[in-house]
């Protein structure tokens, strides 16, 4: 076996191992790549870290927080040539061409005001940070793409958790996802109705702005992977 960074462009590969722990997997899982995924890696590419979620401005929302793993299932047409969106950098514009993952997930996208034909403002990467929230009288912890699918209700208006300041409570109005996102936000007590409180933020350690991705085709989707991401998928 051995690292999927180290594969060469053209090659398809196998994966048979993911190290690094369930964050990593659950990861890789939004991107389709789990432990048995044959993938085609197509090209690796120099490009700013696309690792964690990214702010978008859209036709109605300044600044909508999407879920790196969501995104990267975007496809954008930028001066004639449509790209994925990770690849956009701060103040790129594109317009939405086509939305891979099934009509399940472009249902999804569209609660966030995404559709074919919506024009997107790549804001910024959203800063690696875990969220601190109390719920029913228990304590939970949440990065920012997880918390981008849970949508509040702060003075009248429907904002995403991610927008609450510290000390600021609110109530949960609806989570977007599947009944396994759903479940998952289940199991920790928080459901649509849940009154929610921001504890605070503990923001990581920054790291380097720049480093490579590899691009791959798994099931007929393209996707992209982090140079980091991509040392922990060991593949034969």
């Amino acid at each position: 076996m051995k690292s999927l960074k180290d594969v060469e462009p053209e090659t398809t590969v196998v994966v048979k191992e993911i190290t690094g722990g369930m964050d990593v997997k659950e990861h890789l899982g939004e991107l389709g790549v789990t432990e048995g995924t044959r993938l085609e890696v197509v090209a690796t590419e120099p490009v700013h870290v696309h690792w964690g979620p990214i702010a978008l401005r859209t036709k109605d929302q300044d600044e909508l927080i999407i879920a790196r793993g969501w995104a990267d299932k975007i496809y954008v047409e930028m001066e004639g040539e449509t790209t994925p969106l990770l690849v956009l950098e701060e103040g790129d514009k594109g317009t939405v061409r086509s939305i891979e993952g099934g009509k399940d997930f472009e249902g999804f996208l569209s609660e966030y005001g995404i559709i074919e034909g919506s024009e997107l403002t790549f804001l910024r990467h959203v800063p690696d940070c875990t969220m601190v929230f109390s719920s029913g009288g228990a304590e939970m912890r949440m990065g920012e793409g997880q918390s981008s699918k849970i949508f509040v209700t702060q003075d009248g208006k429907s904002i995403q958790l991610n927008h609450l300041k510290e000390g600021e409570s609110s109530t949960v109005e609806k989570i977007v996802g599947g009944t396994h996102v759903k479940g998952k936000f289940e199991q920790i007590g928080l459901e649509e109705g849940s009154e929610i409180t921001l504890l605070r933020r503990e923001t990581a350690a920054p790291v380097s702005d720049k480093g490579t991705y590899i691009r791959a085709n798994v099931g007929g989707q393209h996707i992209t992977i982090g140079h980091g991401l991509a040392e922990k998928v060991l593949v034969s």
